[in-house]
């Protein structure tokens, strides 16, 4: 395999505040309002994946755990779908000629995709529509909010290509989501989830019609983006860390949290909003 970049060199910091000036290479990005949107753009291939993209990314949701100027993420892809999943040319094609070390720098390396998704401080909006399949359905899973079109088809199609289910999280999250049985079912058979499927089973929180998708996904990260950002990232921890906790660890756990929040001054100012009725603006401090 060849050498490929593994991480960007100048990503923005709160020390530079250029969030809104970051030009990746392998994906579209926008920021206003705090509303962040990553868009795949390979939309004549179905927007795949490649070793430069997967890194790219990887090293975007690693370096906003640093930064308070992005409060909310959405993404999405372009063209009418969300991402067909690892390029069989670019990705498939060379690791069937890789040995074990460059293999596994490569799992490492998506499953740190999806470690920096469920770890970064902001909410991850996933807008999809049309194929959201292999690693695109892994990113799907990975975002902490799912919108889908009713033609929205996902599939975790990893044995359709002789490998096992458990990629990238897959075997942790998806049944968290979903349930354990049909969770099962899709990482065995690698087929289709259609979008009514995936709404009943609770992998999509909504479904939005043909070409209002976009404007839906906006109007909740606004939403989200107006509340109290700090508080928002604590949820987002506490969801992801009390997988692994017990009962009791896990409402003292909740107990600091909630602690801390209330040192900030976006507890005072809805106090002192619901006081003189009327409602907070949410400042994330």
């Amino acid at each position: 395999m060849n050498s490929r970049p593994t991480k960007l060199l100048s990503l923005p910091t709160d020390n530079q505040p250029i969030w809104a000036e970051y030009a990746p290479q392998h994906f579209g990005w926008t920021l206003d309002g705090g509303v962040a949107q990553v868009t795949l753009n390979r939309p004549e291939r179905k927007n795949p994946l490649t070793f430069e993209s997967y890194a790219e990314l990887r090293s975007l949701f690693q370096a906003l755990h640093h930064t308070t100027e992005v409060k909310v993420v959405v993404l999405r892809g372009a063209g009418g779908n969300f991402c067909s999943g690892g390029d069989v040319f670019e990705i498939i094609g060379p690791l069937v000629e890789a040995g074990m070390p460059s293999l596994l720098n490569f799992t490492r390396m998506t499953g740190d995709l999806v470690r920096a998704i469920r770890t970064c401080p902001q909410p991850i909006i996933a807008a999809v529509d049309g194929v959201c399949a292999g690693a695109g359905a892994i990113l799907a899973m990975a975002a902490d909010l799912r919108l889908a079109t009713p033609s929205a088809a996902t599939a975790f199609l990893f044995n359709r290509v002789g490998l096992a289910g458990c990629d990238m999280g897959a075997c942790a999250i998806l049944p968290r989501i979903i349930g354990q049985g049909r969770a099962s079912e899709l990482l065995y058979l690698g087929r289709k989830m259609s979008a009514e499927e995936g709404l009943s089973w609770g992998f999509f929180n909504a479904l939005h019609p043909e070409g209002e998708l976009h404007d839906a996904a906006l109007r909740l990260a606004r939403e989200i983006a107006g509340g109290p950002s700090f508080a928002h990232a604590l949820t987002k921890k506490m969801l992801w860390q009390e997988w692994n906790l017990s009962l009791d660890q896990a409402i003292e756990a909740e107990a600091q949290a909630q602690a801390l929040c209330m040192m900030t001054g976006d507890f005072t100012r809805a106090f002192e909003a619901f006081a003189q009725k009327q409602r907070p603006t949410f400042q994330g401090d």
